[in-house]
This record gives structure tokens, sequence and C-alpha cells, in this order.
């Protein structure tokens, strides 16, 4: 494979995180399935989700969740080619959200919600790259008031 090869397979996963990132942000999150393979997993601690039809499921009840604000901020991305159908990237998240009014156009800012990574295999599939499996860890939780 060559450089360029690995570049183009790199820049196409960086596409899939910054999209994921997006459609979550900005009221499309059910279009979060279509990044992942038919068969793809999505785990945090304590949920799991498996295959497109469960992924739709649960990003479209986030999407419908319209009083929540959010913004993913990914960076630190490192994607590592395997070979010419397989990658592995790692990507550090800081997630800001904040639940209120509908149809606001800012929030109060109270610092990030948390702090993880996202762990993703991708493959290439007959559609183009897409997330297999995406893991995601969270190593700093605001803790709320009580």
């Amino acid at each position: 494979m060559t450089d360029q090869e690995m570049l183009m397979i790199e820049r196409q996963c960086e596409r899939i995180v910054t999209r994921y990132c997006h459609y979550v942000d900005h009221g499309e999150a059910a279009k979060v399935a279509d990044l992942f393979t038919a068969d793809g997993t999505w785990t945090a601690p304590g949920v799991v989700m498996s295959g497109q039809d469960e992924l739709r499921k649960g990003f479209t009840s986030r999407q419908q969740n319209t009083a929540r604000m959010s913004r993913h901020v990914c960076n630190n991305l490192l994607i590592d080619v395997i070979d010419a159908d397989h990658a592995h990237g790692v990507v550090y998240l800081t997630l800001y959200m904040v639940d209120g009014e509908e149809s606001r156009e800012t929030s109060p800012l109270d610092g990030p919600a948390l702090v993880g990574e996202y762990v993703d295999e991708f493959v290439r599939t007959e559609a183009g790259w897409r997330i297999k499996t995406r893991a995601t860890s969270f190593n700093f939780v605001r803790i709320a008031p009580m």
C-alpha cells in the first residue's frame, strides 16, 4: 500500500468520526446508524447497541430529545491503517451537553459533561468505509451537585 493510499484511508475514517459528531449535535442522530456496518456495534458503560436497526432506534431516541444541546468535540485522532480494508482509530472526546428549552440558540456553560475516548474499528464495505465497532469510555465525568 502506498503512503497516498494510507492517507486516503485515514482521511475517510476521519470524516466518519466528524460526521458522527455532526449528526448527533445537529438533530440528525438517526443517521449515525448509516456510518456503521450492518452488524456494527456501539458500546458505552452499561449500553450495547448491535446492528443498524438497534443503532437507528437508539440514536433516533437521542434525536427526539430536542431539549438537549450538545457538542461532541473530538481531537487527538489517531488512525492506524491495518490493511486496504481495515483500520483502527482512537479519538479523545470532550462532550458539552445541556438540557433546556427547545429551539434555544445558546446554553449556559459549566464545563464539559464528560471527557473520554472513542475506540473504533473501521472496515471497507461495498458502500465505503464504515465503523464495525465503537467502544466509548469515560475518563472524567462531571458530578451533579446534590
